[in-house]
């Protein structure tokens, strides 16, 4: 899928299609309601467009993202809701039948990355400035029998993401992996992970993960 980017917004990459195979590879509702946080470019977000979703909404915090989405939607004409800010404060009081997400996780030495074009990939320390929040947000996003599909690294505790989602009443389970040379915002970094004893030394491959939450109702 070739799209437009403007500049300081994420370039879809391994991640990227690794949860689009994980989209196409998943039973989903029939004619979901399709919301894809933290867009980007909007490239999950087509993807279920173009998959079949009654309606599919886009959101993500930064103003070039969301023109990207635009621009990037109306050269296809998809008709996607385009949102700009906080998942936590837009998506307030709405449901979805299926919640996508790439966000951010890129472990970083700033605590709180909330500047900059960095801020679409940096995500704390631990890699978890939002996919915290992310996690236990999503039982509340998903509608009876809805499904979240997100993807993050290895590095950012894949465990942890399972327990919160189920201390939140999700079913969860990790559906896809796949080993990754790093790219060149890890590669950037690399000496700086190795010393705060985030990657063995020398490590310059990570394992991406795709975890699937189900809200069941009996």
């Amino acid at each position: 899928m070739r799209l437009l980017r403007l500049p300081g917004v994420y370039r879809p990459q391994a991640d990227t299609w690794l949860l689009a195979r994980a989209l196409a590879d998943t039973a989903l509702p029939r004619n979901p309601r399709v919301v894809d946080i933290c867009t980007g470019t909007g490239a999950l977000a087509m993807t279920a467009a173009r998959a079949g979703a009654a309606e599919v909404t886009a959101v993500d915090i930064s103003r070039r993202a969301v023109s990207t989405v635009w621009l990037n939607s109306r050269a296809r004409g998809l008709p996607i809701e385009l949102l700009r800010g906080d998942f936590r404060e837009v998506l307030r009081d709405r449901t979805f039948d299926v919640v996508l997400s790439n966000p951010p996780y890129v472990p970083c030495a700033d605590p709180d990355p909330a500047r900059g074009r960095d801020r679409a990939w940096d995500a704390g320390f631990d890699g978890r400035s939002v996919l915290d929040d992310l996690c236990t947000t999503l039982s509340t996003l998903l509608a009876p029998n809805g499904v979240a599909l997100l993807v993050h690294s290895e590095l950012c505790d894949e465990q942890r993401t399972l327990r919160m989602l189920r201390e939140s009443g999700l079913k969860a389970s990790t559906v896809a992996r796949s080993l990754t040379p790093f790219g060149p915002v890890m590669r950037g970094r690399a000496e700086w992970l190795e010393e705060a004893g985030l990657i063995a030394p020398g490590q310059r491959v990570e394992e991406l993960v795709v975890i699937r939450a189900d809200r069941i109702e009996q």
